[in-house]
């Protein structure tokens, strides 16, 4: 296929071939790469608020609910505020109330939860399930979706480890009167010691990160497509004057010699191959000329 392309068409189309291989092995590399630091750029904003809500709850749960437990018996009303899954959900919807923010979700996504606010969806109910068939699960991450697009999660198990949680979850005759006539007595008993009844879900959005990463992976290719260009050019420019041309100028000088014009030369001056074969067809010449005068002088 090659045989009747020139000399530096054929390198042309190896170099050419090179550069594809080179630059598919490198684009997936290096968009391998950037995938990985695109998720654990994604993760660590995400552990970072949910770090954020543990503390919510911790301090809700050290804090408050101790200076308002008592009144959840004379109150009429429950008191949300003694919840610690309250507490850092309703923090969480004021960091959302920034428009940059606007598209992170934080829920604690309950199978029966007193609120149904916290109801798990689909989605969420097998990260729960999950969760509950292997206790030595303790963290689930992925993308779902959302109309918001792709969401980044990550998902840690919700058990009941206090004996004090069971006061508002175990049977409605052992919840405070005041859940009962906010809640009602349908929703979030028959909860356990030890039972995972749920799962903290933090998701953040995905598609920034990804755009940046989009944009990194074109620039890169760009700058290697170029690099390649300007190779392209430098190789051939070096080609054409250190090789193309001295053949050229030989296969002129050859072409002379073959039509009786002893007196073309081969000139090279480097002391590189192409200077060998200018050497070698000098002597072809010279050892032609004294064969061709030795055939004369026979004659005569």
């Amino acid at each position: 296929m090659l045989k009747n392309f020139k000399l530096s068409q054929k390198f042309n189309i190896l170099l050419l071939s090179a550069f594809l291989c080179a630059i598919l092995l490198s684009g997936i590399a290096f968009s391998t790469l950037l995938n990985r630091d695109t998720e654990q750029e994604v993760t660590a904003k995400a552990t970072i608020l949910l770090k954020t809500m543990l503390a919510v709850r911790d301090y809700t749960s050290t804090q408050i609910n101790p200076e308002l437990a008592p009144r959840l018996e004379t109150e009429t009303e429950f008191l949300p505020q003694t919840v610690p899954g309250y507490s850092a959900r309703e923090v969480f919807e004021r960091f959302r109330s920034d428009q940059d923010y606007s598209d992170f979700f934080y829920k604690e996504a309950t199978l029966n939860p007193t609120n149904l606010r916290d109801k798990a969806d689909g989605f969420e109910a097998d990260l729960v399930n999950r969760f509950r068939s292997s206790s030595t699960l303790k963290e689930l991450t992925g993308y779902r979706s959302s109309p918001a697009g792709d969401l980044f999660y990550i998902a840690r198990p919700i058990a009941i480890v206090k004996e004090s949680c069971l006061r508002c979850h175990s049977t409605p005759e052992k919840a405070p009167k005041s859940q009962l006539t906010t809640y009602g007595s349908d929703n979030g008993f028959g909860w356990k010691l030890n039972e995972t009844v749920g799962a903290q879900i933090i998701s953040v959005p995905a598609s920034g990160v990804r755009s940046t990463a989009r944009k990194a992976f074109l620039l890169f290719m760009s700058i290697v497509i170029a690099a390649f260009v300007l190779v392209m050019i430098i190789i051939n420019l070096l080609l054409r004057r250190s090789v193309i041309q001295p053949l050229n100028q030989m296969a002129t000088a050859a072409n002379e010699v073959s039509m009786g014009n002893m007196e073309a030369e081969f000139e090279q001056a480097s002391n590189d191959e192409i200077g060998k074969l200018a050497a070698a067809f000098n002597r072809m010449k010279t050892s032609l000329i004294m064969a061709m005068s030795m055939l004369r002088d026979g004659e005569e």
